[in-house]
């Protein structure tokens, strides 16, 4: 038999010698299944059960002292005694059968998320009406508990709608609060509900650690109200996105377990795709390397060693491209060059041949998507001819050129707008509907219903 034990909750499977990797493979299924916490809540579950049986008891004492056997003496009617054995035993089999309604009635979710407050409470409402208890106030506790906050950091992908993932669009749907990076395109926005407050960051320059620490405030003032927060953020949340900061944040805060992360596509593999760039190709490239253009407050990284069958996409790096290209092909720019101890320029860096391919990505799977094709000796100029359209980033690399080589001669070549989905994915998802009654979706990760 293949066992999962949790506490004391124990799940055992067998195929009665049929196969064991399927009996175990089975067990998995189920326990990914179940809610965590499910074992301490049995044994929390066990305690109320203990807890009733042993008042029963006590009050099943106290009755039958009260019952003066003298004064059953020549009566022969039933009625005259005060308790009966008969009445204890059916109190006893009632108020366990209150306990059990919790046990079958509860959300499974919500009886692994039983607390020892919950226990009292629960006893305390035993104590007072066990007789006529019913299923749906025995779940009054869900209603009446005090409601707790839930922060979501999201990724809401390169920039098209579509490519939300379907947890992040429930997440969109389900919010009290919504804090969105500036980035975020309307078209994402546009899905968010109207009763939903959304506060957009006040980034500019100058002012990114104050837009950041005002958020981080709405977000804790949000998760003290009870409120579930969405912090959606471009791309994904844990690429660039500062999202192990804002978790850490939080944590520190005391929600730690008040915290989910929902991964996001992000524009440095997509947006390549998006632009007929396979970031890996046999005999081409074997690896890929995402950096940033700007490290904390502005200050340049260090630029990566030349790796021929190496593609890297450069994230926020467009406002400092000229910076950029300098100390990937040079030693002596001023952000990269090192001096060793003898005061000579530290040449020990492979440099990035000007010929290598590149290719600027801006504004990926939006209708305004931008290509620019050309070199590391000629994007610069591109950009100052061709301007700026943010969001952007850079690939490098000879897999820019695998599918798109530019015409001898040629500096660059820019490609206008986005292919889109539309033309096979219709234009939107009223074309899905099947009946005209919305359908009703439950058991989300948090507890809402939701129309769609």
């Amino acid at each position: 038999m293949s066992t999962h034990t949790d506490g004391p909750l124990q799940v055992g499977v067998t195929t009665n010698g049929r196969g064991c990797k399927l009996s175990s493979r089975i067990r998995r299924e189920i326990a990914s299944a179940l809610p965590p916490n499910l074992g301490p809540a049995c044994d929390r579950l066990g305690t109320i059960r203990r807890r009733i049986q042993e008042e029963d008891h006590i009050s099943h004492a106290a009755n039958a002292a009260d019952v003066d056997d003298d004064d059953d003496i020549d009566q022969s009617s039933a009625f005259n005694r005060l308790v009966t054995e008969a009445d204890l035993d059916a109190a006893k089999s009632r108020r366990m059968r209150w306990l059990s309604q919790i046990c079958e009635y509860w959300p499974l979710r919500r009886l692994a998320n039983i607390t020892d407050d919950d226990v009292e409470t629960t006893l305390r409402s035993y104590a007072t009406k066990p007789a006529n208890s019913t299923p749906l106030e025995t779940a009054y506790l869900d209603s009446k508990s005090e409601k707790k906050g839930r922060i979501i950091l999201a990724g809401s992908g390169p920039g098209h709608p579509d490519l939300l993932t379907r947890a992040t669009h429930k997440a969109i749907l389900a919010a009290d609060v919504i804090l969105a990076d500036k980035l975020v395109p309307s078209a994402v926005l546009e899905l968010i509900p109207r009763r939903t407050p959304v506060h957009i960051a006040r980034k500019f320059p100058g002012n990114a650690e104050r837009a950041q620490e005002e958020l981080l405030s709405l977000g804790l003032a949000g998760l003290k109200k009870g409120q579930t927060v969405l912090r959606l953020k471009q791309g994904d949340p844990y690429i660039y996105g500062r999202g192990g900061e804002e978790f850490e944040y939080f944590r520190k805060e005391g929600y730690g377990n008040a915290i989910t992360v929902l991964p996001g596509i992000t524009s440095a593999l997509s947006a390549p795709l998006f632009a007929d760039i396979p970031a890996t190709q046999r005999a081409v490239s074997d690896q890929v390397l995402i950096c940033t253009g700007t490290g904390r407050k502005g200050k340049p990284t260090v630029p990566p060693s030349y790796v021929e069958t190496q593609t890297v996409v450069f994230l926020m790096a467009l406002h400092r491209i000229s910076g950029l290209v300098a100390d990937l092909t040079r030693h002596d720019s001023e952000d990269a060059k090192k001096v060793d101890d003898d005061g000579k320029i530290d040449e020990s860096r492979r440099l990035w041949p000007k010929d290598t391919p590149c290719a600027v990505l801006e504004r990926a799977s939006c209708p305004d998507q931008r290509v620019i094709r050309t070199t590391l000796e000629c994007v610069v100029a591109a950009i100052e001819e061709e301007g700026s359209r943010p969001p952007g980033l850079l690939v490098v690399g000879n897999s820019c050129e695998v599918l798109h080589k530019l015409d001898k001669g040629r500096k660059w070549v820019v490609e206008e707008g986005f292919k889109g989905f539309e033309d096979w994915m219709g234009t939107g998802v009223e074309e899905l509907v099947i009946d005209k009654k919305p359908e009703v979706v439950r058991g989300d990760s948090w507890g809402k219903e939701l129309k769609v």
